[in-house]
This record gives structure tokens, C-alpha cells and sequence, in this order.
């Protein structure tokens, strides 16, 4: 799979449904020293379909781990933890 087309799937926590936008939009997290992606540092955009309007913009970041699924238009993950010292994950 080529980078251009995992940047072009829709990120969904599963747990509520929350939407955080497009893999293109994210700034990607990496270990220097060794080159491993460690996560994503996003913001949420838009009210899962449970939450009916209620939308925020935290600053959060997505474990490489927590992703569960990557299909063919969405990549689904598990949590996310809030995002105060970037440093901490690279």
C-alpha cells in the first residue's frame, strides 16, 4: 500500500464513534533513533454519531498500537491520550 493511499483514509476510535479526520491531516510521531513510527498527534473534529452535536478540537495523540484495522476507506483504533508533552513520544 503506497503512503498517498493510507493518507486518504477516514481515522474512527471505535469505542465511540468519534471522527478525527483524514490521515493526510495529522502530523505523524516518530523515534528518531530508530525510525519507528510511534503515533499520530491529531485533533478531533467532529461529535461521534452518539454524541449528536457536541464537537471539540482536543490535541490528542493515537498509539501505533491502538490501531486495530486499516480497511479500505477507514482506519480504526482503540483510545487515544491527551497530547501535553509531544516530546514524551518522540
Amino acid at each position: 500500500m503506497l503512503l498517498s493511499e493510507l493518507a486518504e483514509k477516514e481515522l474512527i476510535q471505535v469505542k465511540d464513534g468519534a471522527r478525527y479526520g483524514k490521515l493526510a491531516n495529522t502530523e505523524l510521531l516518530f523515534n528518531p533513533e530508530t525510525g519507528k513510527i510511534e503515533g499520530f498527534e491529531v485533533f478531533q473534529k467532529s461529535a461521534s454519531f452518539f454524541q449528536g452535536n457536541k464537537s471539540t478540537k482536543k490535541k490528542e495523540f493515537i498509539s501505533w498500537e491502538e490501531i486495530i484495522l486499516i480497511g479500505k476507506d477507514r482506519i480504526l483504533f482503540n483510545e487515544t491520550d491527551n497530547l501535553n508533552d509531544p516530546s514524551a513520544y518522540s
